[in-house]
């Protein structure tokens, strides 16, 4: 059917490359709408003829980039409709191509890119937290996808493969020659693979933990697989396996109950279900929603009301970083680093720094976290955990992707050692009888931060020239700040701009601290009398979507404040 349909292709060299600038090319991966009415939100598993020209030819990039024949190359796919259409044409191409391919079908990020440490490559389908009609690519090697300028590479050799007049007729000559034993084999062994996938993985995820051989816990915990590849992952059998109970709802893969970004009310229906299984059986009091290719995970838990409470983005990231920094400090170790993303709230700054850790930052795009996660170590820093703060949850080291399974174990390292409980309390000058997640959060520092998925936190913009954007917004910003903003900010005694790229940031305002192309993040941080951060505005075009994201964050609860600094960074950027 598969061979039946790429040889019957009609389209031209013309709409394919028209239809490749509905792309988002990016290091975040290579995403569009692949379901074939345009619909974002439609659940339908055909894709255009276009689309398969491009997919075969996607391969060929990656082919092309790897620079080596023979080589093993797994490949997965999340949980959508359009997943295995798009892994049939990657394999078939890839097989073709000479590559030695390996199928696992639907499987979590975090699954397929801990086995790809048993391979030369990973080659996953996905477009993660986007709409169910979307779709995408994304690469890697040894547990990570590649760098940005790794990505970026094989985004250049796409696009001149695209361009290329014979672009279709090698699409169909590809995928006609695939030996269609090679091709039978690779599915045939499709559960020999996803077993040893989920068996290697499961062994990661403990070491990944790093749990006390004696660990025990009465915490329970429920899940909103929400159709996800979670759902066909080792979440309920771990959980079962170390005596801690689990139960779950939503979880036939692929049968997607709401929307797939795990913020604010996607995390109603593990909230609701969590206080149900609460209410039966008062352990139950942690619970998680995964996105759809389940490395990303948020979380609620009950409060010390008995209710159900959704954590932000950034809680959870916060909590997992003074886990896991104090339980490094409390062993005595030293020169402790967190690599984190722009738009990550500062309070881990003041989190990290409690407890003699440094924080550094590095562009959005998990690749570039991981960058500067590597580049820490290599200098001699201990890097347990890092991340995307503004995005939700963590990398917990030896991992390479975030991972909800590592979020939860930090949480009961947490919930089952009071001696850790209580060390991380005195530290933060406060005290409680009992360990509770509702302690730890009060005696965190206060901040009021934008959610990541906010109506506001994006914005749609005429202009894609992001370089005269942001020379247009910094003269705006020279020219109205002391005048409209910064009376409005307590102790505000001037700001400073900084500008992330990969794993740099730099201070400065104009062209000389960025790229030509300037698709990196903004800041503009503002300064107190001491010379101390108060809080930020930042702002970046999306690597995942067509919108420019922004953000504040400030030091306190000040919802207000928050709300007119935001107001004013929109405000600069609608008149750019």
């Amino acid at each position: 059917m598969l061979h039946k349909s790429i040889s019957q292709i009609n389209t031209n060299c013309d709409l394919v490359k028209e239809r490749l600038n509905h792309y988002i090319l990016s290091a975040s991966g290579l995403r569009a709408v692949f379901a074939s009415s345009g619909n974002e939100e439609d659940p339908v598993r055909t894709i255009c003829d276009e689309d398969k020209v491009i997919v075969v030819t996607i391969a060929r990039a990656f082919d092309e980039f790897i620079k080596a024949k023979g080589k093993s190359v797994i490949v997965g796919q999340d949980a959508r409709p359009t997943g295995y259409a798009l892994s049939l044409l990657t394999i078939k191409a890839l097989i073709s191509l000479g590559q030695d391919v390996k199928y696992l079908y639907i499987s979590a990020a975090p699954e397929i890119m801990a086995q790809s440490h048993n391979y030369d490559y990973f080659y996953y389908i996905s477009a993660s937290h986007n709409p169910i009609g979307h779709n995408g690519f994304k690469f890697g090697y040894k547990g990570g996808v590649f760098s940005k300028p790794e990505a970026e590479e094989i985004i250049s050799i796409l696009r001149r493969m695209i361009s290329s007049p014979d672009v279709v007729e090698k699409a169909k000559e590809l995928i006609s020659s695939c030996p269609q034993e090679k091709r039978n084999e690779c599915l045939v062994n499709l559960e020999k693979e996803k077993y040893s996938a989920l068996e290697f993985y499961r062994s990661f995820v403990l070491k990944t933990a790093d749990l006390p051989s004696d660990f025990k816990t009465d915490v329970g915990i429920v899940a909103d697989f929400n159709g996800s590849a979670r759902a066909a992952s080792i979440d309920r059998t771990l959980f079962k396996e170390m005596g801690i109970k689990f139960s779950a709802i939503n979880d036939v893969v692929g049968d997607v109950k709401h929307a797939i970004v795990p913020e604010g009310e996607n995390l109603i229906p593990v909230m609701q279900y969590l206080e149900k299984m609460h209410s039966e059986d008062p352990s139950y009091t942690l619970g998680y929603t995964p996105d759809n290719d389940g490395d990303r995970g948020n979380f609620v838990y009950i409060t010390r009301e008995g209710k159900g409470r959704i954590l932000e983005a950034q809680e959870v990231f916060a909590l997992v970083v003074t886990i896991e920094v104090a339980s490094l400090a409390k062993k005595g170790i030293t020169n402790i680093a967190v690599a984190v993303n722009g738009p990550t709230s500062e309070r881990i700054d003041k989190i990290a720094s409690t407890f003699g850790a440094k924080v550094f930052r590095a562009e959005v795009g998990e690749a570039n976290v991981v960058n500067l996660g590597q580049e820490l170590v290599d200098k001699g820093y201990t890097v347990k955990v890092l991340g995307e703060g503004s995005n939700g949850g963590n990398i917990t080291k030896p991992a390479s992707v975030r991972d909800p399974l590592n979020t939860a174990f930090t949480f009961l390292k947490l919930l089952s050692d009071k001696s850790l409980f209580d060390y991380i309390l005195e530290k933060l000058g406060k005290s409680s009888e009992e360990i509770s997640l509702d302690a730890l959060l009060d005696a965190l520092p206060q901040y009021t931060t934008t959610g990541a998925f906010s109506t506001l936190a994006k914005m749609q913009v005429k202009s894609k020239d992001w370089a005269q954007i942001k020379l247009n917004y910094e003269k705006l910003l020279q020219d109205t700040f002391d005048k409209e903003m910064k009376g409005k900010i307590p102790a505000c005694s001037f700001y400073r701009v900084l500008q992330t790229e990969g794993t740099v940031e730099r201070e400065g305002i104009g062209p000389d601290f960025r790229s030509p192309l300037a698709k990196g993040g903004l800041k503009v941080q503002f300064v107190d009398f001491n010379g101390q951060s108060i809080g930020y505005m930042w702002m970046r075009p999306s690597g995942t979507e067509p919108v420019l994201r922004v953000l504040v964050d400030i030091k306190g609860k000040n919802e207000a404040l928050h709300d007119e600094i935001l107001k004013y960074q929109r405000s600069l950027i609608e008149r750019c």
